[in-house]
């Protein structure tokens, strides 16, 4: 029998289904359960670690705990129809293989190692539009299997997107954006080739580690393209009459209302993918030749947040700590958009999250949820402004507030007055440098005598990208490459430069990664002063650099002098200092 009937082990315990499996003795689980109250750990990975049974065996036997069967995939014939309901990298990421489909009921049985797969199911049913069922197989067997059905048969996007362009039953409902017959829509949106190619571009774009992906309608085409270390690339373009039904599959994901073309729509899909949680950001924007979808990609496994990693140098580090350890005050991270304040905020407070501290965060939108920290999403449709939740959290007694963005005068009142009442206040604002954020509260009509009484630090930063590791290579400048950043032959001191050549594993870019390069304005009384006496931000800056503020030009420099980064690079992302 291929498929073993499990039904009656439902709910049982696990070490009494591994004694009717024939896989352990009653003494032996005696054994594990006298052990346990020691360890204080699974039962199954107890038996495991007595050496008993194996890692299948725990899984078959949960399986039969939740009612699930138990497959034997050497005695199962799969056909090629079956397996093609599938994408390869799908089977991949997912570890499944497509066993059984039933057409008219669009069922499809696949079999997994373990019963923990459940987010698998849920992304499959999501992303493909399956009814999905799932059995347990041996893992080596599952393996075993992915290798003979998709080894060598990874579906490239160029073979796809030809397939798709000869279509004449797609090709028929090619429109610039006139009003559309809802039926069929729904016929393109369930296509399965359709779904196919989207979750061939997500999948690539998880792996190129890609933060964003944008399709976009013109009047003679449909562009695709990845955002890659703060790069836009082209990728191969979609035919034009693909348009409203990848739109509208990418709008049934994010449960978004597909008859709605004249409003934009935000969603959002959750997928697990190898097993990690990938969050996608939807926005939908009505233009004159059919809607543009940006999907913004928040891959936690992609995203560390640890302090010690963000960019920052052994002395900034420590700055940057003595900032964040403050009992109250106000610290500011700024920068444009994309300059990597959230990851910078997020991983000053995971560094704070103590069970002795009270966070509370106003966010818009919420990128990461961190366990410990209360994270409240801003929504200025039902009036929940970044001023109205902080005038709540003095409220939640917090002991640190983060406040996503300074955007008005209230609320820069209402974070004075935190920092004023004991609390430490993280935010963010936008402008060039770290000195320039004075002028900028200035402008937003706040006290310069609050000012000096409350912000203990500011600091600006940019991303720059990392040169690929793999194809690096020593290289010599031009003079006029140097002149780019002012310097010259005598100013590198022999120093040795590098850029990348160029390979698969970084795209042909030279690059892989970006890290952040920073300026820290700690305010002192000298600084103060300026600020009471209504001082340019030039001669701000000209007293931080006396008490031995690093600019963002110096920051790119080090960087550029460590063999981290190039030339171009530092030029693209900084100023020259004045």
């Amino acid at each position: 029998m291929a498929v073993e009937d499990t039904s009656d082990l439902k709910g049982r315990r696990l070490g009494r289904i591994l004694t009717k499996m024939g896989k352990v003795t009653r003494d032996q689980v005696t054994e594990a359960l006298e052990l346990q109250k020691q360890k204080k750990r699974p039962i199954g990975q107890l038996l495991i670690e007595l050496g008993y049974i194996t890692e299948d065996d725990v899984n078959f036997a949960r399986a039969m705990q939740d009612g699930m069967q138990v497959v034997d995939l050497e005695d199962f014939d799969i056909s090629d129809e079956v397996r093609r309901q599938i994408p390869a990298e799908m089977a991949n990421a997912y570890q499944v293989v497509p066993i059984m489909y039933d057409k008219a009921a669009n069922r499809l049985t696949v079999a997994m190692k373990s019963a923990d797969n459940f987010r698998a199911l849920d992304d499959l049913r999501l992303l493909m539009g399956f009814q999905v069922e799932a059995m347990i197989a041996p893992g080596d067997q599952l393996t075993k299997r992915i290798k003979q059905f998709y080894g060598d048969d990874e579906e490239s996007l160029t073979g796809l997107i030809s397939e798709l362009a000869e279509d004449e039953d797609l090709q028929q409902f090619e429109d610039s954006g006139a009003s559309i017959d809802l039926e069929e829509l729904a016929l393109q949106v369930e296509d399965n080739r359709v779904k196919r190619l989207l979750n061939l571009v997500l999948l690539q774009a998880i792996k190129d580690k890609a933060s964003d992906i944008h399709f976009e309608p013109f009047e003679d085409e449909f562009k695709m393209r990845y955002r890659i270390d703060g790069v836009l690339y082209e990728m191969i373009p979609p035919p034009r009459h693909l348009a409203n039904a990848i739109v509208s599959r990418i709008k049934v994901m994010a449960d978004l209302d597909i008859a709605e073309r004249r409003l934009p729509q935000d969603g959002r899909i959750e997928l697990v993918v190898n097993g990690q949680p990938v969050d996608l950001r939807v926005a939908v924007l009505p233009t004159m030749f059919g809607e543009s979808c940006v999907m913004r990609v928040l891959d936690r496994s992609n995203v560390s947040l640890d302090l010690g990693k963000v960019g920052l140098r052994e002395d900034d580090l420590n700055i940057v700590r003595q900032l964040i350890k403050k009992p109250n005050g106000i610290v500011i991270v700024t920068g444009p958009t994309g300059s990597g304040k959230t990851t910078t905020l997020y991983s000053a407070l995971n560094e704070l999250n103590e069970i002795t501290e009270k966070i509370l965060t106003a966010e818009d939108p919420v990128e990461y949820d961190i366990d410990g920290l209360i994270q409240v999403q801003v929504n200025a449709d039902v009036g929940l402004t970044f001023a109205k939740a902080l005038r709540s959290f003095l409220r939640q007694d917090p002991d640190i507030v983060l406040i996503g963005e300074t955007r008005d005068l209230e609320t820069a009142q209402i974070a004075v007055q935190a920092s004023l009442t004991g609390h430490l206040v993280f935010t963010t604002l936008h402008t060039n440098d770290a000195p320039s954020s004075i002028a900028r509260l200035v402008d937003l009509g706040l006290e310069t005598f609050l000012i000096t009484a409350t912000i203990e630090g500011i600091i600006a930063q940019r991303l720059v990208r990392k040169i690929c590791t793999r194809c690096k290579q020593p290289y010599t400048p031009t003079d006029d490459e140097l002149m780019k950043l002012e310097l010259t032959p005598e100013d590198l001191g022999g120093r040795q430069l590098y850029r990348g050549k160029g390979c698969d594993y970084c795209n042909q870019s030279g690059y892989r990664g970006r890290f952040g390069i920073f300026e820290i304005m700690v305010m002192n009384d000298k600084l103060r002063d300026l600020v009471m006496k209504n001082a340019s931000s030039q001669q701000i800056a000209s007293e931080c650099k006396k008490s031995g503020m690093r600019t963002l030009r110096q920051s790119g420099l080090l960087a550029l002098y460590d063999g981290i980064t190039t030339i171009d690079e530092v030029v693209r992302e900084t100023l020259v200092a004045e």
